[in-house]
This record gives structure tokens, sequence and C-alpha cells, in this order.
């Protein structure tokens, strides 16, 4: 008994010690992934330094071979014999001093977004500007062959090799290396939402520490994100320093007035602490906002969705030009898929199914048979039996009307080509939302309606996110981001992913 009472103070002795040895431990971490990050940074450095070697040595031997040859100078230096070696080397150094001058070696703009391709080009750009106005003025004559050949040689190989690093990068940070601690202060709605997003992708720069919220209990999480509440508003300059915070990310909320933002921008160290604002915005892609200065306010500019003619036609252009030539190129696949559905069970090789395409306009819509005769007549007493009858998305898991061929032909689209068709005629897109039946666009609410906006897709973000393991939600929040921000580009990195899925065919049954 008197051991039992005298060990009984020493425990709460023993929590500063731990908690000590927690932050320093914490601490050591951060300091491991800051070096880590300025590793990466130099490795990025000499890796784009060799790129751009590599594409003066190319368009030197294209152009001239392996032997030297001397530059064209007129006026008062034009006895002196010039070589492009010097000229090759300062090239490449200056080329290297923009791409630093436009930032691209800055770790907040590493890893997302198009902001680090658009520095690398703009970078690229100017330095064969410059050259091209300096050689006019200074009377220096290059062979037009040797700089045609470095500019979209150099430009290609720096952006693949960007790209290579980013995916390397991205990699890493889903195993949660690279990752820079991060706040989150705010209201407590908006603080849950933008932690959702930032937690929901594994491969974004930030490693939420915790939040500082106006109005929840220290010890709380954030909804269901994970992230815990470590105080309020007023312990953010405290928990910035104990957790030696990289990057203060400050969302929507009543509380946090200019003034107190204000003073939290300067309680952070210059250079090595950073301040986000993060608006009230989600699903808003980055090429839509704009920041406006009006009256020293810095307004953020929201465009709204459209898709004017120009939009329509290039589009439309695209997918009867891609579909027309899949058609072509694929009809020996599209042949033999048909011969196997034909010879394997009774029916017709096409399935045509009434489907809800743009503005709520009805179609039939073709796929190749992957389902017994009259498959359709089974589907309510399934869903019944699933107890799926009030949701959309009418998917049922390992239904037993699909066929042998069926199985196979499914799990990697093969079902889906005669689509191609129904693109060409105009009833679909190469990429869109899902095309839905009646029944399903009848449990649609004002939100899920916006999908009608748009031609349904053969492929679409849903489809390479996850495919049939998606629950509704997730399904309609994809296709209505892809509704909201379409682009070209997007169009084609949804068309990439496609065939990347299509080997890795998760989420179809």
């Amino acid at each position: 008994m008197s051991g039992t009472v005298h060990s009984q103070p020493d425990a709460p002795a023993a929590a500063p010690e731990t908690a000590s040895v927690a932050g320093q431990c914490e601490t050591r971490q951060r300091a491991t992934t800051r070096r880590a990050l300025h590793h990466y940074v130099h490795a990025l450095f000499w890796s784009d330094a060799a790129v751009i070697t590599l594409a003066m040595v190319v368009a030197h031997l294209v152009r001239f071979g392996p032997a030297d040859q001397d530059v064209t100078v007129f006026g008062a230096f034009s006895q002196v014999p010039l070589s492009y070696l010097p000229f090759s080397i300062l090239g490449g150094l200056a080329w290297l001093l923009l791409l630093g001058a436009y930032h691209t070696y800055d770790e907040s703009r590493l890893g997302s977004g198009t902001d680090e391709y658009k520095r690398v080009a703009g970078a690229t750009l100017v330095y064969f500007g410059v050259l091209a106005i300096g050689s006019y003025l200074l009377k220096v004559q290059f062979a037009r062959g040797y700089f045609l050949i470095a500019l979209p040689v150099g430009l290609l190989l720096l952006l693949i090799e960007r790209w290579l690093w980013r995916r390397w990068l991205n990699r890493q940070r889903t195993f949660g290396r690279f990752k820079v601690p991060a706040l989150i202060v705010g209201g407590s709605d908006t603080a849950t939402a933008i932690a959702r997003e930032l937690t929901r992708r594994g491969d974004t720069e930030f490693a939420l520490v915790g939040a500082c919220t106006a109005n929840s209990v220290t010890g709380q999480m954030l909804g269901d994100t994970g992230v815990p509440v470590l105080g309020g508003l007023d312990d953010a300059k405290r928990l910035i320093a104990e957790h030696d915070i990289d990057t203060v990310i400050v969302t929507a909320s009543r509380h946090m007035t200019p003034k107190r933002v204000r003073r939290l921008s300067w309680s952070l160290e210059p250079g090595r602490r950073h301040l986000v604002l993060a608006p009230s915005l989600v699903d808003v892609a980055g090429p839509r906002i704009h920041s406006r200065p009006v009256a020293n306010l810095p307004l953020i500019h929201v465009e709204t969705p459209r898709f004017d003619g120009r939009t329509l036609l290039i589009k439309r252009t695209f997918d009867i030009v891609a579909s027309g030539v899949a058609l072509i190129v694929l009809s020996p696949v599209m042949l033999a898929v048909a011969i196997a559905v034909k010879t394997t069970s009774p029916g017709p090789v096409l399935f045509r199914h009434k489907r809800i395409g743009k503005d709520g306009e009805p179609f039939e819509m073709f796929k190749f048979r992957s389902m017994r005769q009259n498959a359709d007549q089974e589907l309510k007493s399934l869903l019944e039996k699933q107890g799926t009858t009030d949701k959309p998305l009418f998917k049922i898991e390992n239904d037993p009307r699909i066929t042998k061929v069926g199985h196979v032909i499914r799990m990697y689209s093969l079902d889906e080509l005669p689509q191609f068709i129904n693109v060409l005629r105009g009833d679909m897109s190469l990429v869109g939302p899902r095309p839905q039946v009646q029944a399903e666009v009848d449990l649609y609410d004002d939100a899920a309606a916006r999908r009608l906006n748009v031609r349904p897709g053969v492929t679409g973000i849903w489809q390479v996110s996850g495919r049939s393991d998606l629950e509704w939600e997730q399904a309609i929040r994809l296709d209505l981001y892809y509704v909201e921000n379409w682009s070209f580009i997007g169009d084609m990195q949804i068309l990439f992913r496609t065939v990347k899925v299509l080997f890795k065919p998760e989420g179809a049954y």
C-alpha cells in the first residue's frame, strides 16, 4: 500500500519529460524534412543543368556535327574567331540563372499545379528571346538552325524532366515524406472543410499537425478528418513555435478579423514560415481564380464556368477526329469482341440502352452486350435484394447476369468501344460525366442536375478516380468539378489517365 501511495505523484511529473522528448523528436523530424526538400531542390537544379547541356549538345551535333564552328561577328570584333563552345557554356549558365530568377526552384511551387511548368516555359522563351534580340543589336550572327533545335528540344526535355521529378515527389509524399508541418487557423466548419480536402489527397505538401479554431473544444477532432484541435485562435502563435510549424493556413471565420490576420502574419519568421489564406472555395480549378487588387484589397475573382461557341467547337472537333480515328484503329479489336460475344451466349452483339444526355435529352447508347438476354427485367429484383433501390448508380456487385465473356470485356472496358459511334453522332463526348438512365436522373438534386449541362462522356474524371468503387456523392462531386472547370488540357489528362486505368482495372464490375 505504501508503495502504491508514493507512486501516484510520480506519474504527472513524468508527463512534461515525455512531452519534451516528443517535442524534440518532432523538431528533428521537421529539420529532416527541410533538409530533404533542400536536397530535392539541389537535385532538381543539377538535373536541369544536365538537360540543358544535353539540349545544347544535340543542337550542336545536329547542326554542325562533331566539328566546332565559329560564330560570325560583324563590326570591331569581326576578325576575332569565336567558337560556339564558350557561347554554349555561357548560354547554358544564363538559362539556368533565368530558371532560378523565375522561381522555378521555390519549394512552395513544386509538386502541384501548373505554375512550375509555366515558369519553366516562360524562363526558356525569355532566354531565347533575349538571345535573338541581343544577337541582332550586337551584330552577332548565330546559326538559326542551332537555336531552332535547342529551343524545342530543351523546353521539351525540361518539361518532361520536371514532370518525372514531380511524379517521384508526389509518390514520396503519399508515404509521408517531404511534407511540411502545417497548422489550420479559423472557424471550425471552414477548417474542417479544408482539412478534409487536404487529407483526402495523400500527395499534398502539407502534414496537418492540428488546428486552432474559434468554437471547438481542445482535444476534439475536426469532423472525421483525424486532425486534432490544439487550441483556440489566441493559441496560434504559441503552437506555431511549439510544433515548429512551416505553414499557417488561415480559413474564413468572422473571428479572423483583418487585424488578427495581420498580427498573425507579423509573428511569422520571414522566409522560414509561410501564411496561406484559404478562401471558402473548393472544387474550383486554379485557372478560374485570379487575384484583383482593388482599393488595396487583395480580392479574389472567380470566373463563372461557361461553354461558349469557341469552347464547344474545339471540344466537338476533337471528338469527331479522335472518335473517327479510334473506330478505324480499334476495328480489329471490336470485331474480335463481337465474335466472342456472339459465339458464347445467345442474343444480339450490341446492347442498346436509353440514357440521358445533354440538357436532359434521351439518346440510345451502344455497348457490346456483356449480360444475358433480358437482363434489364432482373434489375429491380436484384436491387431490392441488395437494398439499393433508392440510390443512384444502379450497380450490382457480383452481378449474376454477366456472362463469362462479359466479365473480361467489362474489366478492360472493351464493352464500351461502340460508344465511339455515339461520339461521332454527337450523342456523347470522349470525356464527360457518366451517362445515366432516367431512373437515376430522377434522383438528382439541383446540384447533380448540373451534370446535364454538358454531353456525357465515354470516359470521365470519376472513371479514372475509382470507377464503380466510388460512392454516389463522390462520383457527383467529381463530375461537377469537371463541368465547372472544363479545359482542353484537362480532357487530355483524363484520356491519358484512362489508358493507365485500363491496365489496372480496379473498381470495374
